[in-house]
Protein backbone atom coordinates (compact mmCIF):
# COMPACT_ATOMS: atom_id res chain seq x y z
CA UNK A 1 0.00 0.00 0.00
CA UNK A 2 1.62 3.56 -1.05
CA UNK A 3 1.96 5.63 1.77
CA UNK A 4 -0.28 9.03 2.15
CA UNK A 5 1.08 12.10 1.70
CA UNK A 6 1.14 14.74 3.78
CA UNK A 7 1.85 18.63 3.19
CA UNK A 8 2.82 20.73 6.77
CA UNK A 9 1.80 24.63 6.52
CA UNK A 10 3.24 26.49 9.43
CA UNK A 11 5.15 29.40 10.43
CA UNK A 12 6.71 28.32 13.42
CA UNK A 13 9.90 26.01 13.17
CA UNK A 14 9.42 24.23 16.15
CA UNK A 15 6.02 23.23 15.24
CA UNK A 16 6.53 22.36 11.46
CA UNK A 17 9.47 19.57 12.93
CA UNK A 18 7.40 18.36 15.65
CA UNK A 19 4.67 17.14 12.63
CA UNK A 20 7.22 15.78 10.55
CA UNK A 21 8.46 13.68 13.09
CA UNK A 22 5.33 12.55 14.19
CA UNK A 23 3.75 12.00 10.82
CA UNK A 24 6.69 10.15 9.81
CA UNK A 25 6.86 7.96 12.67
CA UNK A 26 2.80 7.25 11.81
CA UNK A 27 4.24 5.92 8.50
CA UNK A 28 3.20 8.82 6.20
CA UNK A 29 5.46 10.48 3.93
CA UNK A 30 6.01 13.98 4.38
CA UNK A 31 5.93 15.32 0.37
CA UNK A 32 6.46 19.39 1.53
CA UNK A 33 6.94 21.81 4.32
CA UNK A 34 5.59 25.90 3.72
CA UNK A 35 6.05 28.27 6.03
CA UNK A 36 2.64 30.49 4.80
CA UNK A 37 -0.07 30.17 3.06
CA UNK A 38 1.33 31.01 -0.86
CA UNK A 39 3.87 28.50 -0.22
CA UNK A 40 1.32 25.69 0.59
CA UNK A 41 -1.28 26.22 -1.83
CA UNK A 42 2.21 25.98 -4.51
CA UNK A 43 3.10 22.92 -2.28
CA UNK A 44 -0.44 21.37 -2.96
CA UNK A 45 -0.59 22.04 -6.54
CA UNK A 46 3.10 20.44 -6.98
CA UNK A 47 2.53 17.51 -5.33
CA UNK A 48 -0.85 16.47 -4.45
CA UNK A 49 -0.80 15.47 -0.72
CA UNK A 50 -3.29 12.98 0.62
CA UNK A 51 -4.05 15.49 3.31
CA UNK A 52 -2.67 18.97 4.60
CA UNK A 53 -1.83 19.74 8.04
CA UNK A 54 -1.88 23.92 8.24
CA UNK A 55 -2.06 26.84 10.41
CA UNK A 56 -4.08 29.56 10.24
CA UNK A 57 -2.39 32.93 10.81
CA UNK A 58 0.53 32.92 9.09
CA UNK A 59 2.09 35.56 6.92
CA UNK A 60 1.31 36.75 3.17
CA UNK A 61 -1.61 34.41 3.18
CA UNK A 62 -3.29 33.07 6.07
CA UNK A 63 -4.51 29.85 6.60
CA UNK A 64 -8.48 30.31 6.14
CA UNK A 65 -7.72 31.78 2.51
CA UNK A 66 -5.50 28.71 1.53
CA UNK A 67 -7.73 26.77 2.67
CA UNK A 68 -10.48 28.37 0.51
CA UNK A 69 -8.04 28.35 -2.94
CA UNK A 70 -7.49 24.54 -2.31
CA UNK A 71 -10.58 23.50 -1.19
CA UNK A 72 -11.02 24.85 -4.98
CA UNK A 73 -8.32 23.60 -6.48
CA UNK A 74 -9.64 19.85 -5.27
CA UNK A 75 -12.96 19.86 -3.19
CA UNK A 76 -12.41 17.13 -1.55
CA UNK A 77 -9.01 17.44 -0.16
CA UNK A 78 -8.28 16.85 3.69
CA UNK A 79 -7.18 19.82 5.32
CA UNK A 80 -6.53 19.65 9.20
CA UNK A 81 -6.75 23.17 11.24
CA UNK A 82 -4.53 24.28 13.36
CA UNK A 83 -5.35 26.84 15.86
CA UNK A 84 -4.06 28.62 18.63
CA UNK A 85 -7.34 30.20 19.05
CA UNK A 86 -10.60 28.12 20.00
CA UNK A 87 -12.87 31.19 18.42
CA UNK A 88 -16.13 29.54 17.42
CA UNK A 89 -16.72 32.06 14.74
CA UNK A 90 -14.24 30.45 13.31
CA UNK A 91 -14.18 27.20 13.77
CA UNK A 92 -17.28 27.35 11.62
CA UNK A 93 -15.79 29.26 8.78
CA UNK A 94 -13.43 26.34 8.16
CA UNK A 95 -16.10 23.85 8.49
CA UNK A 96 -17.89 26.16 5.53
CA UNK A 97 -14.81 26.14 3.96
CA UNK A 98 -14.63 22.46 4.57
CA UNK A 99 -11.85 22.02 6.76
CA UNK A 100 -11.85 18.07 7.88
CA UNK A 101 -10.73 18.99 11.42
CA UNK A 102 -10.10 21.36 13.42
CA UNK A 103 -7.44 21.25 16.21
CA UNK A 104 -6.30 23.60 18.99
CA UNK A 105 -3.08 24.62 19.71
CA UNK A 106 -0.64 23.49 21.85
CA UNK A 107 -1.37 20.00 20.41
CA UNK A 108 0.07 17.08 21.80
CA UNK A 109 0.64 13.79 19.85
CA UNK A 110 -2.67 12.22 20.58
CA UNK A 111 -4.44 14.73 18.58
CA UNK A 112 -2.10 14.32 15.50
CA UNK A 113 -3.07 11.01 15.65
CA UNK A 114 -6.46 11.03 15.84
CA UNK A 115 -6.76 13.66 13.15
CA UNK A 116 -4.55 11.24 10.65
CA UNK A 117 -6.51 8.19 11.82
CA UNK A 118 -10.19 10.02 10.97
CA UNK A 119 -9.81 11.28 7.84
Amino acid sequence: MEKRKVLIVDDSVIIRDMLQSLIEKCGCLVCGVAKNGKEGIQMFIDFQPDIVFMDINMPIIDGMEAAKVIKEIKPDAKIIMLSAMGDQEITSKLKEIGVSIVLKKPIDNHDILSALASV
